[in-house]
């Protein structure tokens, strides 16, 4: 099976210092980075900016997450990165985490990819195409997007329809007749929405600005029809197993959706602006009709996609997920608490695993936050950030100095001008 190498942030917890790094790079280094270089333009050459009319190669960095050594196709606007053969090197200060991202550093706007790449061509391409996507979705009038979670889809029924629509998506792919399974597929949407109303929107947000990444990805990726289909099949297989779809699901819809679509329309993501309903322009594209539908309906359609099977396990992952609610909810919402602000947040995360806590906020199992105080490394058990993206909260700490603070599962690295204060049994991190 295919390996999520090009969607999902692999965390290197380094105990060496960034600052205290030399930034040497083996030749072999240069020479592998070199090729992955060559045939990410290559690719894009192809494509000559047509399917946005806008050349997506540019500004890209391969990183090191462990040491923070960096190796750029080009240099940087203050000159900053040493030249070395036809690349550049360099390192990134201690308050940029590498990840697959974009970050602004030394005056550019870079898409920033991390090791290990994967051994395979076409996924090594298809994930800094999306990076490069996300680095350039400013300039197409993607800019200033904001995402609605989809705590719904943490729901047993939000999930169960989804895993139905994924299902019906998977048999289209696999399919010499795909059309019948593909309107299936949106009927379950359809109901899944009309069980959750304010789904329709929220789920639109994050399609918008992960799903059409994703779809631009694997689209320019090198790959012939049969392998676009089985790889899309392949990734279907492997999402139905994930523990959340909140923040994970839109990597799967739009790309299958779109290469659909392509099939009557090559450019049909031109017609896409921010503002757009991508569900509402999908079915005008299948010509598909909105329609009250009722459980009975669906209970009958869902057969041949084993709806039966799902409801079982559904039923069973229900059980754990209250018990796993009522233990955040005894650590986060306790008086036993560190809380600490969020200003200038950067963040790193794995999208498949994400957990609403009601109308709390979500919890992260695994994440890296950076921002004005410092770096807090979260490892186990979770943090809790606030739904307006302003504050995380932490179980207690359990060891508190000058510039290093621990608790169960987390460490937090702190900037000298800031401190823990303690009120009680709860605690705020503060600036001196």
């Amino acid at each position: 099976m295919e390996k999520l190498f090009f969607i999902f942030l692999l965390f290197a917890w380094g105990c060496t210092s960034k600052s205290n790094q030399k930034f040497l790079v083996s030749d072999s280094e240069l020479e592998y980075a070199k090729s992955v270089f060559i045939e990410f333009r290559e690719a894009l050459e192809q494509d000559n900016g047509r399917l946005w009319n806008y050349n997506l190669y540019g500004p890209t960095l391969l990183i090191d997450k462990e040491t923070g050594v960096v190796i750029a196709n080009e240099t940087d606007e203050k000159g900053t990165l040493i030249k070395k053969g036809d690349l550049y090197v360099g390192v990134l200060p201690e308050n940029i985490v590498g990840g697959n991202t974009t970050i602004e550093w030394l005056g550019k706007r870079w898409a920033t990819y991390s090791f290990p790449l994967s051994e395979n061509k076409a996924e090594r391409i298809e994930g800094l195409i999306h990076e490069s996507f996300h680095r350039i979705q400013p300039r197409i009038g993607f800019d200033n997007l904001t995402e609605i979670q989809s705590v719904h889809l943490d729901s047993k029924e939000g999930r169960i329809y989804l895993k139905l629509e994924f299902e019906a998506l998977k048999k289209a792919l696999e399919s010499e007749e795909p059309m019948p399974h593909i309107q299936n597929a949106l009927l379950f949407r359809q109901y899944r929405h009309q069980l959750f109303p304010e789904s329709r929107d929220a789920e639109n947000t994050l399609e918008i600005m992960e799903g059409l990444a994703q779809y631009t990805g694997s689209i320019l990726s090198p790959r012939t029809d049969e392998e676009y289909r089985q790889h899309y099949a392949a990734l279907i297989e492997m999402a139905l197993e994930f523990p959340s779809f909140v923040r994970s699901f839109a990597y799967f819809t739009i790309p299958v959706y779109g290469y659909f679509m392509k099939q009557s329309d090559d450019l049909w993501n031109q017609n896409i602006n921010k503002e757009i309903n991508l569900t509402d322009f999908i079915l005008q594209s299948f010509q598909i009709e909105l329609k009250e539908l009722n459980i009975e309906t669906i209970k009958k359609i869902g057969k041949p996609y084993r709806i039966d099977n799902i409801i079982e396990s559904e039923n069973i992952r229900e059980q754990k997920r209250i018990a796993q609610q009522k233990r955040y909810r005894s650590v986060f919402l306790s008086d036993s608490i560190l809380v600490i602000p969020l200003f200038e947040m950067s963040i790193n995360f794995d999208p498949r695993n994400i957990i609403p806590l009601d109308t709390f906020g979500t919890v992260y199992p695994i994440t890296i936050v950076t921002d004005k105080w410092g770096i807090l490394k979260v490892d186990s058990l979770g943090a809790l950030l606030s739904p307006e993206w302003n504050k995380i909260t932490l179980s207690y700490p359990t060891f508190i100095a000058d510039t290093l603070v621990k608790g169960e599962g987390w460490s937090l690295k702190l900037n000298k001008s800031w401190t823990i204060q303690n009120e009680g049994i709860k605690y705020n991190l503060v600036k001196r």
